[in-house]
């Protein structure tokens, strides 16, 4: 029995207890004993092994980071508290950035037991992302998936769910049966599905992960680490927000009621901000967990591998999200002291284009104790010279914690501003060079070409010349030029 509390009606599940007869004392006192220790394996095959078969054993784990992993910030080891955590191995990172404010053993290679089921999440919500599926999409139940062991939902072969109840059973009462049947829906079968999940952990960085299979049951070389758990979980939980609609559900059923479904994140009553994210047990990996939650606007992910129960893996948890909670905050990002909302541009009919600042975080993350001053500088060019296309990065915004540069963000174009010339500054310029204009155009021309300008502003200023304007009047048409074309066309007048 697995422990999740996920079974229909048909299937319940029936815990006895026997205990030897006698008529004396000492046997009745044998018999007491004996049933006592009976209940204690039950009850430690019921909580213990929520996802897994078997009592729980102590494992291990390593450290995260949303992006590449080698960019992700580290707090100072020596500035690191001396955490009492009864694990194998820990991490604790800032969602948003990756920042790891606390680590245990964090690259160490364990099993990670139904944690497994994140990337299997996260290739499932992606598929639905890209259109592949929807929540509606109906997904089939094979043999290969009925006969899976551990949490299980009891599905029968041919039986169908919708992929949002299939969900549902994976996050609330990690079901191994229906974890494989979505593997199956979304890459046609385990093994292909495997392939992907592999083929994802390697674009994410997750160097020491190795997956064998969609659910997390005990298989040799099926392995990660604490720091590439949270890798993965970040991921999730900042472009699959989604997910924690599931995560967060406490009970549930399946069936028309038939099939109650309990989550195995006993923190969801226990700790204040928790939002998921999965527990995991089985017998190699021990008793781990992926912790999510968030306060203020600072969002903690706290991984715990191979802890040797269910209580010190909730207690590891909750300690390392109360030490990040505790000494690190959300800071407001303050704007920049100059903040242009778009720049002109040189060589374009369009006289600006808007700005875009979205790379700006709205927070920083900081410590809490300290006095420096949180500032924005932004470094920006006077103007653009054409063509400028939307997207394109024209400039920085530094942000400063005190002296100490936190981080530089892209500011970019937020349209475009094509070069002016086109197709009639071609032609003049075709024209040009066949002698088919005035040479003294043709002059103007040649060099409006040497120093970029548009040809069809060089003729605007000779035909402004010709009517007898002002050579400065001319001029200003060609304001763009360069000063040795300034001076070109007034000797030429």
């Amino acid at each position: 029995y697995n422990g999740a509390f996920a079974g229909s009606l048909p299937h319940t599940l029936q815990q006895t207890r026997s205990c030897g007869e006698g008529t004396g004392m000492e046997r009745r006192n044998l018999a007491l004993l004996c049933a006592g220790v009976l209940c204690f394996w039950l009850f430690a095959l019921a909580f213990g092994t929520a996802e897994g078969r078997g009592v729980a054993v102590q494992a291990e784990l390593p450290t995260a980071a949303p992006a590449a992993v080698e960019d992700v910030p580290v707090v100072d080891a020596a500035a690191q508290p001396q955490l009492s955590l009864n694990c194998r191995a820990a991490i604790l990172v800032d969602q948003d950035t990756g920042t790891v404010l606390y680590e245990k053993n964090a690259d160490e290679q364990v099993p990670i037991a139904s944690i497994t089921k994140v990337m299997t999440l996260l290739l499932t919500f992606e598929a639905i992302h890209n259109g592949q599926l929807t929540l509606e999409t109906t997904v089939p139940v094979s043999e290969h998936a009925y006969h899976m062991g551990g949490s299980q939902i009891w599905l029968e072969p041919g039986e169908q769910f919708t992929l949002d109840e299939m969900i549902k059973a994976i996050c609330v009462s990690s079901a191994n049966d229906a974890a494989v049947a979505v593997a199956e829906l979304v890459g046609g079968s385990e093994p292909a599905f495997v392939e992907r999940m592999n083929a994802r952990a390697a674009e994410l960085g997750m160097e020491h992960t190795a997956f064998h299979n969609a659910c997390g049951l005990d298989t040799e070389g099926h392995l990660s680490t604490a720091r590439d758990v949270a890798v993965m979980s970040c991921q999730i939980l900042n472009t699959c927000p989604e997910v924690l609609h599931y995560t967060g559900i406490w009970t549930d059923t399946l069936r028309g009621g038939a099939t109650q479904l309990v989550n195995t994140n006993k923190l969801l009553h226990r700790y204040n901000g928790i939002t998921g994210l999965k527990t995991g047990t089985t017998g190699g990996a021990g008793v781990c967990i992926s912790a999510s939650a968030a306060r203020d606007g600072l969002r903690l992910v706290a991984v715990i591998l191979g802890a040797p129960s269910s209580k010190d893996r909730f207690e590891a948890a909750a300690a390392l999200l109360d030490y990040g909670f505790g000494g690190w905050q959300a800071a407001p990002l303050p704007a920049p002291e100059v903040q242009p909302l778009q720049l002109r541009v040189k060589g374009s009919a369009e006289d600006s284009v808007p700005l875009d600042y979205s790379a700006l975080p709205q927070t920083v993350l900081l410590p809490r104790e300290g006095t420096a001053a949180l500032t924005a500088q932004a470094s920006l060019p006077q103007q653009l010279e054409a063509p400028v296309e939307k997207g394109q990065t024209v400039g920085t915004v530094q942000v400063y914690h005190g002296e100490t540069l936190l981080g530089e963000y892209e500011v970019k174009a937020a349209a475009d501003a094509p070069r002016r010339s086109g197709n009639k500054g071609q032609s003049l310029t075709k024209d040009c060079a066949n002698g088919q204009v005035d040479p003294l155009l043709a002059c103007l021309v040649t060099q409006a070409a040497n120093h970029h300008v548009d040809p069809v502003q060089v003729r605007l200023a000779f035909m402004g010349k010709q009517a007898g304007m002002e050579i400065q009047f001319a001029a200003h048409f060609v304001a763009i030029a360069h000063q040795e074309l300034h001076q070109a066309i007034f000797l030429l007048g």
